[in-house]
């Protein structure tokens, strides 16, 4: 392997890091959705009013529903759960990107996919237009480092299969 191959693999893990932790603490952050909110309520003043009073309806619809049907919180579980299992799903492109690269694309079709879901669900669901730019801005933002790696591993492909032939 040389070095212009090296740099192309470590900068694909770097890529592939980034989407692994931002998947991971979008899981992780699911679970505890009342005391988060709690919190943005309680420490969230110097926030604009608008988004103040969006974060009070969502914490005091989480405290009445949790109150009195706590089950319904067991599908942010899952929400939490499938998160973390995507995360787990790109450790395959970190030990092979090349092999793996099917996964890296996925992600950038789950990406895409975002912004149809949030904007024709969030209307549906009556959710205020500035919660469902920040939501298709996940997908804005994590496409980023997943086309950067697919550029990557493009390069590594190619060099790989250079080097196949002049051997």
């Amino acid at each position: 392997m040389g070095t212009e191959e090296l740099k192309l693999r470590v900068r694909s893990k770097i890529y592939v890091y980034t989407i692994i932790i931002g998947l991971a603490i979008s899981g992780l952050t699911a679970f505890p959705l009342e005391t988060e909110m709690s919190y943005l309520v309680k420490y969230g003043t110097i926030l604009p009013s608008s988004l103040q009073i969006w974060i009070g309806a969502i914490y005091q619809a989480l405290k009445i529903t949790n109150l009195h049907y706590p089950f319904l919180s067991y599908g942010t579980d899952w929400l939490a759960f499938a998160h973390i299992m995507l995360a787990v799903l790109f450790i395959g492109p970190l030990k092979d990107p090349v092999k793996n690269k099917w996964v890296i694309e996925f992600g950038i079709i789950c990406c895409i996919s975002i912004i149809p879901l949030a904007l024709i669900a969030g209307n549906i669901r009556h959710i205020p237009v500035f919660w469902q730019m920040i939501d298709c801005s996940f997908g804005i933002i994590g496409i980023i480092p997943l086309i950067l790696c697919r550029i990557n591993i493009k390069k590594i492909e190619i060099l790989e299969e250079h080097y196949g032939l002049c051997r």
